[in-house]
Formats: structure tokens, C-alpha cells, sequence
């Protein structure tokens, strides 16, 4: 008998770290992002035109996440499974809707790269990341924001009758609700995705998607093509041959192969063991770009692995399917239009050769059946939700408030409004910005032209005219951000968030020892305001600690920068991230030897960036000895 296809929830219990609180301090600075090219006039116009459209320039509204550390305990994570007699997805809502897996029960294996640990790490373009499983990227080049925050989930009835689970959102980069459908025909080997993006606004969108799989390293990625786009993390994109298996495991270093898919070629990619058994992933004709991730057989690949998840474990790369041809491009949306299409994910078995692997797919999976079901499925995109699974962030209900929107099929509920949407509900309903009505860091600033516009014509106060500069700074009028940030100072009670504002003003504009100053004088008022050792107050004091020290050494304050430090609290300074920063302080104090002991005694930055150097450049000024491993996370 044929087992119907059913949703149930889940729990996995796994080692995993705590994500801890997001930094309260908005991301005032330009977005610091690898997968930037530096000369385009060799690309072709398309190509070109696209990677030059409106490339994202801040992380704003969104905050980072940069609270967890990598302390890993046995943790319960919430997960929903989608499941037939022919495969079983298990799904994480709580953790940007990932699929942590996809098993193939006939034949009992795993189709993706499992990750066994639940460990963050800074890929995200807002920080927090994990590796493993099937992740959905959208906003602009780079980790999803939503990497690993709630999406709303909801059981829905399928194209064939039976169960879908649908994932929904608001992309707050782009301000882009969006939709996945999961479901799985009886009797089918193949999981259907329906994705949905939908511009609801008057003005036309940058949009971004890149369907991400992790799947073991060792297999043979086939795709259509005959040649790639090689990117190698040195901001420039060039034409290749598509490499052979052997020459991909010869790489030094990371590199994304982006396929060049001729135009009338079925979309697909697949990635084979030596025994012609894996994972094939293909879609409707929408969905145009393929991508081949790896991370180099040199030690920072290596270490990197290591990093994000734990020894003895099995290494992994990427295979991806993306909108346009590279990462590097945002496609546009035209106003109140929408894009949609279908993905299928199952097993291959086929020799390791792109014409036999296609063959053998249209074989198991008809390029017309993927078709099919993407008209089937598409006029059951506005179903609406029945049974809600998991509920994802109220922004969404905020945004469908302001504007009156109407969009059949994700609903976002008044009931998912929290306290982060308040003082937001309250300008939008009354004309004013609330006054917080006790003493605490600041809140996240919208600023969507449609929110600044509110907070300009709404009455002035201090905090009003903060989030206001937020707003003004985003949209590129520095000037006027800093006189809303001036004129917030003359009365209000909290003045560390509108220092260190000013002070990211002073250092862009290249004015060191202002900034400096204005630092240390923020960072003596919130010693001064903190209430209580609370997660709130302990993020605040050691974002704008870790920024303080910084702009303190820069300008040679090593006696300043060194009273911050004392002040922070003794388990900020046990952190990873902080006794490297206590290893720079102690070399800008002419203390070599002591600061070389910090790195004999041993730190994990938790929150490294993706291609970050700045620990070998600081060992270069302790030590002339060559990196040690554990040290280098070199991706060039």
C-alpha cells in the first residue's frame, strides 16, 4: 500500500549553539561583500547591466546577528516533515525554512549534505549562518538575511489533493513578500517546489534567489554546459571551460563555477557519487542559473569546513540554481508583477556524464511532466493557508497594514504583530513616534521611503529624530542625518545611540580623532545608563565596546581604548572575538610577547567573516612563524 503523503511536527535534538541577541547597534556602515566585481566591461551587456543594478549598499532595517558563540549543547530544534513512501523532507521553519534533509527511503540514503550540528557562523549578509540542507537565498548577492529566523508555515491543500506545506515572509531588504510550496505526489521520488516572489509596490524591485544545496564534496557535479563563469574571490568574473572533477579537487583556493546554460537547454544540475547514485535538482525554464560551490583543497577550505560543523565530519560543497547567471546580479521586478516557477529534487542514478545524466533524468522526470506540474500548481499559489505550523515575524503585518495590500495565498496576520512593530503601529496610526517609556537600547529603524516620509512630517523628539537620521543616513542624505542626530541631543535622555551615530559619520568622512572622541564619550554614557546585566544592555555594551576600541586605536588611544575594555564585563572579554581584540590592544601597548600568548592559549572568533584575514595580519605582527591552521581561514 502506498503510504499518502502527510506533514507532522517534529523535534530534532542535536548539538547546537545558542544564536544570543542580535546587535542593537544599526549597520551604518557601507556593506562589506565579497562577491563584488571590480571591472565589467568584458561581461556581456546583459550581465553587466544586471550586476550594476542597484547592488545592495546596507543591511538596513535589518540588524546583525552576531550574539552566539560556539559553546554546543544538546538542543531540541523545531522541524516539519513532508512525507511519502518514496521520500521524507524534513524542514526547519524556525531556521529560514532550510530542509536539513532529504531521504530517499527506498534505497535509505541521503540525498543532501546533513550537517549534525547546529553551529553560526558569520555568511549571512547580516551574520548568522549554518551550513547543510537546502536553503533558500533571497534579498541580494549573498546569505539570506533570514538564515536563520522564523518563517510562518502552514499545511495547504496540494495540486493533487493531498498536503503541501507552505513557507512564507517579508524580504526586508527589498521589502518582497515570498512564498515556497513543498509537496510531494504519492508514489513520487521527487520533491516540487513552488517558489513565488511578488512585487506589490508602485515601483519597480532588484530581486534575488539562489536555491542553495549542500551536498557531500566528494561527487561529480553535471550540469548543461559547456562552459562557466569562474569567480575566485578576487572581484572578477572570466570564462571557463567547465572543469573536470579532477581539476576541481586540485583548487587551492574557494571558487564558484557559475554554469553558462545555453537558452534552450533543460535547467538542471546533479551531483554523483563514484557510483553514479546522488542528487539531481531541476526546475521550470525561470529559474535560469547553476552553480557549482567548493571550498579548495587548501588549509583555510580546510579550516573553514572544520569551522561550521565539527572534526570527523564529512565535507561538503554547494550546487545552486539562482534567477540569472551569476550571484553577482539582481534581476528587475516591475511593479505590482510577480515571478514564480518550479523546482524538483530526487535521486539519479546515471553514469557521470552531463548527456547520459540528462538523458537519464528525462528518463525518471519528463522536462514536460516538471512543466505540468508547475501549471498545476500555480493556481493553487493563492490557496489559503489552513492548519498554521510556525509563525515567522510580524514586519509582513506591518507592511500589509501601512499600504492596504492584498495578497491571497500568505496571509500576514494582525495577530503576528509583537512588541518590535509597536511604536511602528503607533506612527502609523496616530502621526507619532512613541517616546520609550523606560531606559533601553533603541529598536530596529524602518526605512522604506514610505516610513521616512511618516517619520519627517511626525512631531519632533529625541526619539523620533533618531530613527529619523537611521532613515535619512539609508537613503543617502547624510547631512540631514546628522542634523536629526544633532537636534535628538539636546534632549535626549539617552545619548550613546546618537554618539556613536555621529561617530560612524566622523569616520566615513575621515575625521579619526572626532569619532574617537565621540566613542569613548558614547561608551561612558552607557556605562553610565545600563539598568542590569541583562542580554539587552550586555549586547549593547559590547557592540559599542568592540566599536570603540577600534576607532581608540586607530587614532594610537591605546590608554582609552584599554579603559573601555576594563569596563566590559569579565564574560564579554572571555569571548572569542574579544580576546582578539584584547590581542590587537595589547600589540598597539608594545606588549609582543603577551599578545602572542593570547594566541597560544587559544580563541575562536565566533563571528569571523567570510573571507575575513584580519587574524593572520595580526599574528604577522607577533609572530614570524607561519600561520598556525587553526589561525587561517585565507579563501584567496
Amino acid at each position: 500500500m502506498a503510504i499518502v503523503t502527510t506533514i507532522r511536527r517534529e523535534v530534532l535534538t542535536l548539538p547546537a549553539a545558542e544564536l544570543g541577541p542580535d546587535n542593537p547597534l544599526p549597520p551604518l556602515r557601507p556593506l562589506d561583500e565579497l562577491h563584488r566585481v571590480d571591472d565589467r566591461d568584458d561581461l556581456p551587456p546583459d550581465m553587466a547591466r544586471q550586476i550594476g543594478y542597484e547592488p545592495l549598499r546596507s543591511l538596513l532595517p535589518v540588524h546583525l546577528r552576531d550574539g552566539y558563540e560556539r559553546v554546543r549543547a544538546p538542543r531540541g530544534v523545531d522541524a516539519l516533515v513532508i512525507e511519502n513512501d518514496r521520500l521524507r523532507a524534513t524542514v526547519l521553519p524556525g531556521l529560514g525554512g532550510r530542509i536539513a534533509s532529504l531521504l530517499h527511503k527506498p534505497s535509505e540514503r541521503e540525498l543532501l549534505y546533513r550537517n549534525p550540528v547546529f553551529q553560526p557562523a558569520a555568511f549571512a549578509l547580516n551574520g548568522a549562518w549554518f551550513s547543510g540542507g537546502i536553503e533558500w537565498n533571497i534579498g541580494a548577492t549573498g546569505h539570506t538575511t533570514l538564515a536563520c529566523a522564523p518563517l510562518h508555515a502552514a499545511r495547504v491543500t496540494a495540486p493533487d489533493g493531498g498536503e503541501m506545506l507552505r513557507l512564507w515572509e517579508w524580504e526586508r531588504l527589498r521589502d518582497l513578500p515570498f512564498q515556497v510550496d513543498l509537496w510531494l505526489p504519492d508514489g513520487s521520488d521527487f520533491l516540487y517546489v513552488g517558489v513565488r516572489i511578488r512585487n506589490p509596490h508602485e515601483k519597480p524591485v532588484p530581486t534575488y534567489w539562489w536555491s542553495n544545496i549542500a551536498v557531500p564534496e566528494r561527487r561529480r557535479v553535471l550540469a548543461p554546459a559547456q562552459e562557466a563563469w569562474y569567480f575566485g574571490y578576487e572581484r572578477r568574473l572570466r570564462t571557463v571551460p567547465v572543469p573536470s572533477y579532477e581539476e576541481i579537487r586540485q583548487l587551492p583556493h574557494a571558487a564558484d563555477y557559475f554554469y553558462d546554460l545555453p537558452d534552450a537547454r533543460r535547467r538542471w544540475i546533479a551531483a554523483l557519487d563514484e557510483d553514479g547514485h546522488g542528487l539531481v535538482q531541476t526546475s521550470t525554464d525561470v529559474l535560469r542559473g547553476r552553480k557549482l560551490f567548493v571550498w579548495g583543497s587548501g588549509p583555510g577550505g580546510r579550516r573553514w569546513q572544520e569551522w561550521l560543523t565539527e572534526p570527523g565530519t564529512e565535507d561538503y560543497c554547494e550546487i545552486q540554481a539562482g534567477l540569472a547567471r551569476t550571484q553577482l546580479e539582481h534581476a528587475r521586478l516591475d511593479p505590482e508583477s510577480e515571478v514564480s516557477w518550479l523546482e524538483a529534487y530526487g535521486p539519479l542514478n546515471s553514469p557521470a556524464q552531463a548527456g547520459k545524466a540528462e538523458e537519464r533524468l528525462e528518463a525518471v522526470l519528463p522536462r514536460a511532466d516538471v512543466d505540468a506540474a508547475y501549471a498545476a500548481w500555480k493556481p493553487h499559489a493563492d490557496t489559503a493557508p489552513g492548519e498554521i505550523l510556525a509563525t515567522g515575524s510580524g514586519w509582513g503585518a506591518l507592511e500589509v497594514l501601512c499600504a492596504d495590500l492584498k495578497l491571497p495565498g500568505t496571509p500576514f496576520d494582525d495577530s503576528t504583530l509583537g512588541e518590535a512593530q509597536e511604536p511602528w503601529l503607533e506612527l502609523l496610526r496616530a502621526g507619532a513616534l512613541p517616546e520609550p517609556r523606560t531606559v533601553r537600547p533603541p529598536g530596529e529603524t524602518l526605512v522604506a521611503p514610505h516610513w521616512r516620509d511618516m517619520l519627517e512630517t511626525a512631531p519632533a523628539g529625541p526619539h523620533g529624530e533618531y530613527h529619523l537620521g537611521v532613515a535619512q543616513w539609508h537613503a543617502g542624505d547624510r547631512a540631514q542625518a546628522v542634523r536629526s542626530w544633532e537636534r535628538a541631543l539636546e534632549l535626549a535622555p539617552s545619548v550613546w545611540p546618537l554618539l556613536r551615530c555621529l561617530a560612524v559619520f566622523d569616520q566615513e568622512v575621515g575625521n579619526r580623532e572626532r569619532a574617537a572622541d565621540r566613542y569613548a564619550e558614547a561608551f561612558d554614557d552607557l556605562c553610565r545608563e545600563r539598568r542590569d546585566a541583562g542580554e539587552a544592555w550586555t549586547a549593547a555594551m559590547a557592540a559599542l565596546g568592540r566599536e570603540a576600541i577600534e576607532a581608540l586605536l586607530a587614532v594610537g588611544r591605546t590608554r582609552d581604548a584599554r579603559s573601555v575594555w576594563a569596563r566590559l564585563r569579565p564574560a564579554t572579554r572571555a569571548r572569542g572575538r574579544f580576546r582578539f581584540i584584547e590581542a590587537g590592544l595589547l600589540v598597539a601597548e608594545g606588549r609582543r610577547e603577551e599578545a602572542r600568548a593570547v594566541f597560544e592559549e587559544g580563541f575562536e572568533v565566533a563571528d569571523l567573516r567570510e573571507g575575513a584575514e584580519a587574524v593572520g595580519r595580526l599574528w604577522e605582527r607577533v609572530s614570524d612563524e607561519p600561520l598556525p591552521d587553526r589561525y587561517d581561514f585565507r579563501m584567496r
